[in-house]
């Protein structure tokens, strides 16, 4: 889905690892078909293209209905409609000669009519868009879904030791030498510095998962403040902080929710993060300071 990836696997016997790597690149790309919007015949570009689509994969209904939860508990920071908006900046910044400023307020203001999350029909049955013109991304959380279902498939087979990196981090189980996986999240202000390392897995104290959602990621233009982090209630980038990154129990939440808060207001982050306790929350501020945030307390 356009973001590179990789996977470590631990085991003494190197070609059944690799015979399950093998594994997983099938998963990956059979999951690619159904998400990507790389893909002209892909199930999502389809429904986006029809706006509806019948007989959807369960994974496409299963993803979306997380979405569509999240869009509801994060007041709409969190919307999958939000791709006309994006398409409307990446179309934009295409152009030369362009306005460094980003796409005409008229402009937004008429694409913003597409984005509600509201708006999509889901059942197991079909997915259907209710506006026309209006089109889905999953990018937010995609990257997340399938990193826990590669994880999933892996330790289906008894892989009891995996570090997975597709686009989002997660952990099982233990490095060669018996310590825990580790995590590091950069400092955005400079990307060769690691501001905090994270242990990741099942151990004491331990999320097995984390995810980073972040401007410097896919910025626009040259000026760093319009990005893909797009509100999708004002159709202009998110500023709030510099990054936000999300330990949990599974990827798919971590990238969620990490972008969700990137997105939305400040204030209403702890609100958020009750509804998902088990989550712990890294801010870092426009001034580069770092916070930590969970469910029982403000930014510390």
């Amino acid at each position: 889905m356009g973001a590179l990836a990789s996977i470590t696997l631990v085991h003494p016997d190197r070609a059944r690892a690799q015979a399950q790597l093998e594994a997983c690149v099938r998963e990956l790309q059979r999951l690619e078909d159904i998400f990507s919007l790389y893909r002209a015949d892909s199930a999502l570009s389809r429904l986006n293209a029809q706006g509806e689509l019948p007989g959807p994969p369960h994974e496409l209904v299963e993803l979306l209905a997380f979405s569509l939860s999240l869009s509801q508990r994060s007041a709409g920071a969190f919307d999958p409609t939000m791709q006309p908006l994006y398409r409307l900046y990446a179309n934009h910044f295409a152009t030369p000669g362009c306005a460094p400023g980003g796409p005409r307020p008229q402009a937004i203001e008429r694409v913003l009519r597409l984005v509600d999350f509201r708006a999509v029909e889901l059942r197991p049955d079909l997915v259907r868009l209710r506006r026309p013109g209006m089109a889905i991304t999953l990018n937010g959380v995609a990257q997340g879904y399938v990193t826990d279902r590669v994880t999933d498939l892996l330790r289906a087979a008894d892989f009891g030791d995996v570090l997975i990196d597709l686009g989002e981090v997660r952990a099982l189980g233990h490095r060669a030498d018996g310590q825990a996986w580790r995590a590091g999240i950069v400092d955005p202000r400079d990307l060769t510095h690691t501001i905090v390392e994270l242990p990741l897995g099942q151990d004491r104290g331990a999320l097995p998962a984390l995810a980073t959602s972040a401007g410097y990621g896919t910025p626009f233009g040259t000026d760093p403040r319009i990005h893909h982090l797009l509100d999708p209630r004002t159709g202009r980038s998110a500023n709030h902080y510099l990054s936000v990154s999300v330990a949990a129990s599974r990827a798919t939440l971590a990238d969620g929710l990490s972008t969700a808060l990137a997105i939305g207001p400040p204030a209403q982050a702890t609100t958020l993060l009750r509804a998902y306790p088990s989550t712990r929350v890294y801010l870092v501020g426009p001034e580069g300071r770092l916070e930590m945030l969970d469910a029982t307390r403000s930014p510390t």
